[in-house]
């Protein structure tokens, strides 16, 4: 976990640290993603005056602030999309139409990172070796994700309200990329919840117990046909916002435990 680079919170910069993160290295400093909010702004001030540098929607773009960036050192998406750019990294919606995001829903797992953004915080979730971590800054270390758990916290993301975007092309290589593909990351057990109805209903106890687990594909595939519509049930059920009885509540304790690593 150390040869990981992972730069914690500092001051509103975490658009720099979640490129940072996203490069596995310091790459971008804030005066770098200045002159980038810089560069876009005059490309917009200059679309702006083709409607007449005297017309009221110039004069009214001119007193408004940046929108790329503001004192605190907040960055935009255009801003971070430009950074990536760079590097021949592409953004792209969540929620977009693009073909290749189709692939992100439905094995997110398969991707190589994405980022996400609620209420100007910005963090990255990647993969480093092969396997995937929450390089949030506002976390005191990375946080171990398990290839299982990584739709349902992708999910309870959005469910949240987070933007998420996924990022296409390939990334650079890293010191943590080499050492991880030779020694993974070993997951810390995890206290089971106790459940007085567990014997009673196995698929709430299925879910919980891949939510606390590090599960891999490969394991889930010892799941025999018989028990995979359990299994796909009970994710169903764990994502289900609408439901607020019982199960619905053991479901979103395990997901939020599993958010404590």
């Amino acid at each position: 976990m150390e040869a990981i680079f992972h730069e914690k919170q500092e001051g509103s910069l975490c658009a720099q640290h979640c490129l940072n993160s996203l490069l596995q290295g310091a790459y971008f400093t804030p005066v770098d993603l200045s002159t980038l909010a810089d560069k876009l702004d005059e490309e917009e001030r200059k679309r702006m005056a083709e409607c007449g540098e005297n017309s009221e929607e110039y004069q009214k773009f001119l007193s408004q602030p940046s929108g790329n960036m503001d004192d605190s050192g907040y960055f935009s998406v255009q801003v971070i999309s430009s950074a990536l750019q760079v590097w021949g990294l592409e953004l792209v919606p969540y929620s977009s139409t693009d073909g290749r995001v189709k692939g992100a829903l439905t094995e997110p797992h398969k991707m190589n990172a994405f980022i996400c953004n609620y209420r100007d915080h910005w963090l990255t979730i990647r993969k480093i070796g092969i396997q995937w971590f929450n390089l949030n800054s506002l976390l005191t270390k990375p946080q171990l994700i398990s290839d299982t758990y990584l739709s349902l916290f992708l999910a309870q993301l959005k469910n949240e309200g987070y933007s998420i975007f996924v990022v296409f092309g390939e990334l650079p290589d890293s010191t943590a990329d080499q050492i991880l593909k030779r020694t993974p990351v070993v997951p810390t057990p995890q206290p089971r919840i106790p459940v007085s109805n567990s014997d009673s209903d196995p698929q709430i106890q299925q879910a919980i117990s891949l939510s606390l687990a590090d599960e891999s594909p490969t394991a889930l595939l010892r799941l025999n046909s018989e028990e995979d519509p359990e299994l796909q049930e009970a994710l169903r059920l764990s994502l289900m916002q609408n439901e607020e009885d019982d199960e619905e509540t053991l479901l979103q304790k395990a997901i939020n435990m599993s958010l404590q690593w």
